[in-house]
Order: structure tokens, then C-alpha cells, then sequence
């Protein structure tokens, strides 16, 4: 058996007679293992228990049923009576257990791990589940949450769902025991359950008339995503937007090339080929353009360059700059010269002394533009000038006027959620919908206050 997926299994062979082959087969089989997974158990030191009939699975799944019934709504009331602090009063009333009572939920996981000997490893996984802000109530989000889990893991698997309220997002969280109650194996949670879930997720939304988000490939390079939660723009990001900014000024692919070419890149294969890709300095490989996203097909850019083929502005002629004059333009400007008096003269060599003086004779010309890698410095640049004034706006000195600075921000920050959050706790009771607009609207203005910090 590989427990790591990474290691190489080991291969052990054993002779047996056949009588102890067959029992030990049939017991392996009695607790639900192969025979391989059986030897390793009991070799490791753990004593693998006879699997239960799918009769005793059904009476426990109607006895968690039971007992996570709802409370009477005198019995509830008197509970809440007793309940003083608030979040433990949401807590109580959208908490569920599906395959375990709610209320021994952690003990009833533990007793399927140590029943099949794994205690270690993974103990548990954690999923959640949000809506779109006022599209759900919470009692049919608890709902949307009971029957996702329930179709994803509900045959083998002990869950604990929960609607937490204490954001503007109704969310649901979901506990999943990492080891089946019916069968003892592990699960693995690999890339296509979470698509699976996904789907399920998105399934049981529907049927309760609830919007989606548009299924995406949303498993990308790790050092992307912590790229992107910097604040930082991928090799990626800047090739899709220099992409919309070639592709709204150009009407053919050779033109394409050409301003890609501009902008500091290097086509690795051109349009010729049927995924062109592009690289720049410091990229260690070329990204397909056709990567980018649907819109980036090559199907999509031909489209969109026929498009504005039918554009009259991308037709205007402009004449591009020459390095030398002409010959006939410096006689010119010589014959104009000479037929001037000498107050128009005087005049001339004025207007050109007072454009040394100010600067102006400067010659305005069209810089090359920067390279992807360069501008990423520049962005870069730009944040240390935002620490920078940061710094002096605040007279920030030394490490310990640092900290000291940091501290009080926290505090602040604190101190204004705290408050968001106690006029939150007053939406979910509101009789009115004036004074749930107002509270509302208390809250957002708090938002705008701690954004900026």
C-alpha cells in the first residue's frame, strides 16, 4: 500500500499455506479491506474491525436524522433564553450533522478513525460555500449546503455543515471526516473532486433558482496566484492587456506582429502557425497567445481585426518622422530667412533664445516603448514611492515609530470591524425594511472608512 504518493512503493512477499491464504483473505474481506491493506494494518500494529452490515449504516443514518431534527419553537425559545452572547445563538440554530449528531459530531468522527486504525494524517477537510449578497436567506442556504454535501459525500463520509452570517456573503462551511464510517478508506481530495463539487454545487443552486458563477479553469500556477494577491501583474496579465491594446488599433495579423514587436516582444511563432505564442526579455518561455483566454483565440482575433477593418479612423495616413530634412525644405527655410527685415529677424532669433531659456527647444519624439520586464520594475518603483510618502506624510522616522504606527492602524482597523460587526448582529433582527436600509447604509460608510486604511 503507498500511503505517500510520492514514494516508490516497497514490494514484500510472504509464503503462507493455503488454509491461512483463505482465512486471512475472508477476514480481510469481513473489514472491508483488500488483503494487502489487511497484512499492512496488522503489521503496523493496528486491529482492523469486521465492516458493519449496510443495515446497521441505515439505522445510524436515521438516528443522526433524529437527533438533528429541529427544536419545537417553545423548546427553542426556552433554550434562547439562556443563550447570552449572540454568535453562539446563530451558531446553535444553523448547525447540522449529516452521518453524526451535531452535538458529538468530533467524537463520532474520532471513533471511525481509531475503529479503522488511522488516526493519523489528514484528520479532516474543510469546504465552503458562498451566495451572491441578498440572494439567499439563511435558511435556504443551510439548505443549499445540506443537499451539496449530501450528494458529494453523504454515503460514506461524517459531515458537520454550518451558515455562518457575520459577513455581507451568507456563506456555509462544510466539515468532512477524512475516513469513511462505511468502507475505512481515506479520502484523497484530488483536483477533479473539487470539480466535481463544483458541479454538484452549482447543480443544487440552480434547482433552488440561485445564480452561478460561469465554470472557469480556476487551477492555475500557484506563484500566479500569490503574484496576483500582491497586487502584481503576471507575465500573463500583461500580455492580455498589451493584447487589447493591439488588438484595438490593428485590422491584420501582420500588423499585429508589428506592434507587438513595439511594445517590447518577440513572436517565437507568428499567425502563420495555429497557436502563435510570444516571448520578452526575461520571460524563461513563451506564453500562447491563445492561453489568454477565449477571447484570444485565433479565431477570435480574425473576427475582431475584420472588425475594425470596417473602421474609418484606423485608416488615417500618418506620415512617419524623417531623421534629416529634406534638401528642398532647408532652401526653403534659407530663402524665408533672407527676404525677412531685420526687426522680423531679431524677432525670430528672440522666440528661439527664450526657447533655450524655458526649455521648449526641446524636440518632442515618440519614445520607444518599455519592455514587459521594465514596466513591472516601474510598477514596482511606484510602490516604494507610495511607502515613501507614506513615511514622510506620517513623519515616520525610525523602526520603532514603525511599529508604533502599525499598532495604532490595528487597533483602528479593529475597532471600526467591531463596530461593523455589532450593526450587523442588528440587520438579522430588524422589523422594518427602513431600518434595515439604514443600518445598511451605516455599515457600508464604515466599509469606505477602513478600506483606506
Amino acid at each position: 500500500m503507498n500511503r505517500n504518493p510520492k514514494e516508490k512503493p516497497a514490494r514484500i512477499e510472504i509464503r503462507v499455506k493455503p488454509a491461512d491464504k483463505e482465512k486471512i483473505r475472508r477476514t480481510a474481506e469481513q473489514c472491508g479491506l483488500s488483503t494487502s491493506e489487511y497484512i499492512v494494518q496488522r503489521a503496523l500494529g493496528y486491529a482492523p474491525k469486521t465492516a458493519q452490515p449496510d443495515a446497521f449504516f441505515h439505522f445510524y443514518c436515521k438516528r443522526c436524522e433524529l437527533l438533528n431534527r429541529e427544536l419545537s419553537p417553545e423548546t427553542e425559545a426556552a433554550a434562547l433564553r439562556y443563550v447570552e452572547n449572540d454568535r453562539k445563538t446563530d451558531q446553535t440554530m444553523y448547525v447540522s450533522g449529516i452521518n453524526c449528531p451535531k452535538q458529538r459530531a468530533y467524537q463520532c468522527m474520532m471513533a471511525t478513525k481509531r475503529r479503522y486504525g488511522k488516526p493519523g494524517g489528514n484528520v479532516a477537510y474543510h469546504g465552503y460555500q458562498s451566495f451572491q449578497t441578498g440572494e439567499v436567506t439563511p435558511e435556504e442556504a443551510h439548505k443549499i449546503g445540506l443537499e451539496t454535501a449530501r450528494r458529494m459525500w453523504g454515503e460514506d463520509y461524517e459531515i458537520i455543515v454550518t451558515t455562518h452570517l457575520n459577513t455581507d456573503n451568507i456563506h456555509n462551511h462544510i466539515v468532512i471526516n477524512s475516513v469513511s464510517f462505511r468502507t475505512g478508506r481515506k479520502f484523497e481530495n484530488h483536483i477533479r473532486d473539487h470539480i466535481e463539487l463544483r458541479q454538484i454545487s452549482d447543480a443544487v443552486c440552480l434547482e433552488y433558482g440561485k445564480s452561478v458563477i460561469p465554470f472557469t479553469h480556476f487551477y492555475s500556477n500557484k506563484k500566479a496566484y500569490w503574484v496576483q494577491k500582491s497586487s502584481r501583474l503576471t507575465h500573463r496579465d500583461m500580455l492580455r492587456r498589451d493584447m487589447d491594446e493591439t488588438l484595438s488599433k490593428c485590422t491584420n495579423y501582420r500588423a499585429v506582429e508589428y506592434y507587438l514587436k513595439t511594445l517590447g516582444y518577440r513572436m517565437e511563432r507568428d499567425f502563420r502557425y495555429d497557436h502563435p505564442s510570444v516571448i520578452a526579455e526575461g520571460w524563461q518561455r513563451a506564453v500562447r497567445i491563445d492561453r489568454l483566454g477565449e477571447e484570444y483565440s485565433k479565431e477570435r482575433i480574425r473576427e475582431r481585426l475584420l472588425e475594425n477593418q470596417r473602421k474609418p479612423e484606423l485608416y488615417g495616413i500618418v506620415y512617419p518622422e524623417r531623421k534629416r530634412k529634406p534638401l528642398l525644405v532647408l532652401e526653403y527655410e534659407m530663402r524665408k530667412y533672407r527676404r525677412m527685415d531685420t526687426v522680423t529677424l531679431l524677432f525670430e532669433i528672440f522666440i528661439e533664445l527664450l526657447k533655450i531659456c524655458t526649455g521648449n527647444s526641446i524636440e518632442q519624439r515618440n519614445n520607444r516603448p518599455l519592455s514587459p520586464l521594465m514596466r513591472a520594475e516601474v510598477r514596482k518603483l511606484d510602490s516604494y514611492m507610495e511607502e515613501y510618502r507614506l513615511l514622510c506624510d506620517h513623519h515616520i522616522e525610525s523602526p520603532k515609530e514603525l511599529l508604533s504606527f502599525q499598532e495604532n492602524l490595528s487597533a483602528r482597523i479593529s475597532e471600526l470591524e467591531e463596530e461593523r460587526y455589532a450593526l450587523r448582529l442588528k440587520i438579522r433582527r430588524v422589523k422594518t425594511p427602513e431600518e434595515d436600509t439604514v443600518l445598511k447604509e451605516q455599515c457600508k460608510e464604515i466599509t469606505k472608512k477602513i478600506t483606506p486604511l
